[in-house]
This record gives structure tokens, sequence and C-alpha cells, in this order.
């Protein structure tokens, strides 16, 4: 199968300090691959270098073979690599909708533009019930629903998702997850960075360990789920 998105030995920080140290990782088109680790170990850094928002030091990213460690964040986005942050960060004065439209700002006419919101709307139907209310009236719930419904208005070939259940009560991480597990007919091959691997492993083909920002392994959920020791030594569970 063809590489959606390929690293070799990645290096990268914040000034002095180095986060994360020679990372490698081949993604396949069509797979969901997911990151876990400890809370400031280096997960969300290295999304945040594939997306251009953290230069690397050394090493190369390349999406469907083509390098792109010279292009800036918006260039990357514009060739189908597009970031879900965690957290809620939606626009807080405009309305669900007007959220959804900001997303949809490649998309060509009106008629296209249409067709990709009702596609989110589809997908999380309570957003379509809130179409006109402000964002920042939402619940945490919806809120993480429409950050990612923004997302998906990209429609890009790869989706690196961060922290998808941070801080959402269960019922609605369960509903999070529901959405993230249809989400090939959308954008075909996903990363998922989460902290706890539990509902992670119900979607993700492979699934790798990140620990002070080196991968220390990497393996199927079952594989995973098989292995307490090494889930307690590094997630403490």
């Amino acid at each position: 199968m063809t590489s959606a998105i390929q690293v070799s030995n990645l290096t990268a920080g914040y000034g002095r300090r180095q986060v994360l140290h020679n990372i490698s990782l081949d993604i396949e088109e069509g797979m969901v691959v997911g990151i876990i680790g400890p809370n400031g170990h280096g997960k969300s850094s290295l999304l945040k270098v594939l997306s251009g928002l953290v230069p690397a030091t050394s090493g190369q990213v390349f999406m469907g073979g083509v390098a792109i460690d010279g292009m800036s964040a918006h260039q990357r986005v514009a060739k189908g690599l597009v970031q879900i942050p965690q957290g809620d960060l939606v626009f807080p004065d405009m309305t669900v909708e007007e959220n959804l439209l900001m997303g949809g700002y490649l998309a060509q006419g009106r008629t296209e533009i249409d067709r990709r919101v009702n596609k989110v709307y589809e997908m999380f139907p309570r957003l379509a019930e809130r179409r006109p209310q402000i964002a920042r009236t939402l619940s945490g719930g919806e809120r993480r629903m429409l950050g990612i419904g923004r997302g998906l208005m990209i429609e890009g070939q790869i989706m690196l998702i961060d922290e998808p259940s941070l801080g959402l009560a269960p019922k609605v991480i369960d509903m999070v997850y529901e959405v993230l597990a249809k989400l090939r007919s959308v954008s075909p091959t996903l990363l998922v960075v989460e902290e706890n691997p539990v509902r992670l492993q119900a979607i993700a083909d492979r699934i790798y360990l990140m620990d002070n920002g080196e991968f220390v392994w990497n393996g199927t959920p079952d594989e995973l789920s098989r292995n307490s020791d090494l889930i307690a030594t590094y997630l403490g569970a």
C-alpha cells in the first residue's frame, strides 16, 4: 500500500529544549494509527511538527511520497493535512454554522460548501439542532463535536486528532468515538493522540507508545491489551 505520511528520524523542540528524538513513523493510506503515552512527553508536539506549527530540528516528513518539510502550515492544509487540536478551540462568538463555514474556506462554490456542511450535520445531528446557536453557549461535548466538524469541512486526506476525549463525560466520549470510527469515509487516514488507550483500541489498526519524546513500543490493539505490564509501567493503569 501507499504511504499517506512518512516520518524519518524527526527531532524537534522549543528553543534549547529538545522534545522529540529521532521519531520514525510510516502510516499507510486508510489506516487509523493511535499514539498513547503520559502527558507532557511529546505526543501533541509531534502533531504540531507534522502540521507545520513547530519547525523540525532535523529529519524529514513526507506526504504521499512528497517532502513537505519546507511547506507552511496553510500549504499543508491545502495539500490535505488537517489537524484538530485538543480542547475547545472554536470561534466563541460565531454560530455553529459560521464555525463550520470557516472550516470550508478551501471549498469551491456554495453548492460544495453546502454539501460539506450537510455531511457534518449528518454525522453530528446535535450540531444541526444548534446551527444558529453561539458557540460559547454550547456544552463542552458540543464544542468538541464542532471542532471536529470544522476540521471535517476541509475533507483532507489525513486528519491529525489531538486528545478527542479530553475532559469529556463518558457518554460524550462514546459519541465522539462513534464518529471517529466512521471517519474513513471522509478522511481515510487518521492519526489520533490519546492518553488513555481504552477507546482508541476499538478503532486503531496500530498503536504507538511514546515516552520522553521517543517511541518505545508499537503493535496492534490486541497486542497492547495482552501487555498489561507495559500499560502499567507507562500509563499507570
